[in-house]
């Protein structure tokens, strides 16, 4: 049971935070609670609830639409277009709000073009609806996330049965009826699961919220701790904050536990449907502009951005170096953390599953993935009695002499980890499953331990999913926002943190090369999601062969596992 210990203690660091955070949100009066409740929360939560709605509406609107569309019809530049799609999902929320805050203002480059081919001199003549609202804050996000639920819907689609859908168009259900009558009830779990993603990383959202003057109960908690000091009152909004996590994780699990899929044989995919002319034509137009908006158009605006302040600056400053090598280095720490702590749950669970006796120690791999459900403030307002109090113990046994936990970046690093374990722990566990129990088995009859068949057999095979663990830890680390600012030592920037700090001040040219580096880096996870979504299907089908005597091959026939 050594790992399962281990697991434990791991699901121990991870609700930590959560129990300090209802230690804080008690220790205020009940003068605090009433001050919330009429000033603060009514708001913040309307705003919060709305905004989520809003999101939720959208990404599912442009989500499932792109992914019928490139799953049920084959046109020209349809196989661009299938991973093209994933692009927003390099462009954090943050940044798209950025961008369109300098590209939408009313001296900007749009509407100055807009009052150009119109005749009008002047933005009091005409001027389009200000971004700084709700419904911007929702069309920024939804932009931004609806790639969660294109990827899992479109995953679900590839896999529906053909002869489902030609069965109701056999009892003359059109295309429109097929879809929505039959196809979109059987992706309805991949839909639940891709709109709870989005929702969650809504939450967690404080920069698009906050640079688009939206009163967040996220944007909320860092106002009242950071600039009214109030880290009780913080604590209360936090904990409200969690609720309402819980509540988007409890609907999303009722909505899918009474159903059912099940095939009693592999299914023969349904074949997309060609389009010609115009109809080709505008689903092709159809389907590119979510990627336009959602990542060409900003892109395209951090690029103009990064050379004008090259040109003008003749370089990168120090400043900016130094952030870019403090996300590095503190991404790169995580990153490995993360792993470790990310291999230990996994095998644990392994271990679990095979014994069929966990007892008390079975919760402790599942518990140590909550963390990614925990928005970045409610976990950094929950990590500042744990770490607080062990260095409060280093310096009472006379290790320590200073703060070593909070203000460094070890702080940073285990929020980090805290964050996104989930991701390792989820990446691992889906590459041991694909490994043989009997390579496992061999090695335990010839005397191997079970740390020694993990370390022999298993990590060598692993490395594949070691690997896409560790990119996609690294790059959300360099993104993080909310708990890389509140967290962070004095003095200590990221490229996140350079961004934020230059789009508050309205220094559009200097917060650009930043963005540009975050983008960067961003698409590496999105090269290896479009690679695992491509397959043989992504084109028309091949023609059917010409009648003739049938002949065996001598070639091995290979089945490519579909993404889930």
């Amino acid at each position: 049971m050594p790992w399962s210990w281990a697991a434990a203690l791991v699901a121990l660091l991870v609700c930590a935070p959560l129990a300090a955070l209802a230690g804080w949100a008690l220790s205020g009066d009940t003068a605090h609670w009433a001050h919330l409740g009429r000033h603060v929360l009514p708001q913040a939560a309307l705003n919060t609830g709305a905004l989520l709605a809003g999101v939720g509406a959208l990404t599912a609107f442009l989500g499932v639409g792109c992914a019928w569309l490139v799953s049920a019809y084959d046109f020209r530049g349809r196989r661009l277009l299938s991973w093209a799609l994933l692009l927003p999902l390099a462009m954090p929320s943050y940044i798209l709000a950025y961008a369109y805050l300098d590209l939408l203002h009313p001296i900007g480059p749009v509407q100055g073009a807009l009052r150009a081919l119109l005749g009008y001199d002047s933005p009091r003549q005409f001027r389009l609806p200000d971004l700084r609202s709700l419904p911007g804050a929702i069309f920024v996000l939804g932009c931004a996330l609806y790639p969660y639920v294109y990827l899992s819907t479109r995953a679900l689609f590839m896999t529906q049965a053909a002869n489902v859908l030609e069965a109701a168009r056999t009892l003359g259900a059109g295309g429109w009826g097929v879809f929505w009558r039959v196809a979109l009830p059987m992706a309805r779990p991949a839909l639940a699961v891709g709109v709870s993603l989005a929702l969650l990383e809504t939450l967690n959202d404080i920069g698009a919220s906050e640079f688009l003057g939206v009163q967040t109960l996220t944007v909320s908690v860092y106002t009242t701790w950071v600039t009214r000091s109030d880290l009780a009152g913080a604590a209360q909004i936090a904990l409200a904050m969690l609720a309402g996590v819980l509540v988007l994780i409890l609907l999303e699990r009722r909505g899918r536990r009474r159903q059912r899929y099940a095939a009693t044989q592999r299914p023969r995919p349904m074949q997309p449907r060609r389009l010609h002319g115009a109809r080709a034509w505008l689903a092709c137009g159809l389907g590119a502009t979510p990627v336009l908006l959602g990542f060409v158009a900003p892109v395209l605006y951090l690029l103009w951005e990064t050379q004008k302040r090259l040109h003008l600056a003749g370089g990168v400053s120090t400043q900016l170096w130094s952030a870019a090598r403090n996300t590095v280095g503190v991404a790169a720490a995580a990153t490995l953390a993360t792993l470790a702590c990310g291999l230990v749950v996994a095998w644990a669970a392994r271990r679990v599953r095979e014994s069929a006796r966990g007892g008390a120690l079975a919760w402790g791999p599942r518990a140590a993935s909550l963390g990614y459900a925990i928005p970045g403030t409610v976990l950094a307002i929950g990590l500042l009695t744990p770490l607080t109090l062990f260095d409060d113990a280093l310096d009472y046994l006379g290790l320590s002499t200073g703060q070593i936990l909070m203000g460094s970046m070890t702080a940073l690093v285990i929020a980090y980890v805290i964050r996104f374990l989930a991701i390792a722990a989820g990446s691992i566990e889906a590459g041991l499953a694909r490994i043989p129990p009997s390579l496992e088995q061999a090695a335990r009859l010839l005397g191997e331990s079970a740390g020694g068949v993990l370390r022999r057999v298993h990590l060598p095979l692993l490395r594949p999913a070691l690997a896409t663990a560790a990119l996609l830890v690294f790059v959300d680390a360099m993104k993080e926002l909310p708990a890389t600012l509140l967290l962070r030592p004095m003095n200590f920037d990221t490229l996140a943190t350079w961004l934020y700090a230059e789009a508050a001040r309205g220094t559009y040219e200097e917060g650009a090369i930043a963005a540009l580096g975050i983008v960067a880096a961003g698409l590496l996870p999105v090269i290896l999601l479009a690679r695992a979504q491509a397959g043989p299907r992504l084109s028309s089908p091949p023609p059917a062969p010409a009648p003739g005597p049938k002949r065996l091959s001598s070639h091995p026939v290979h089945h490519h596992d579909r993404p889930a």
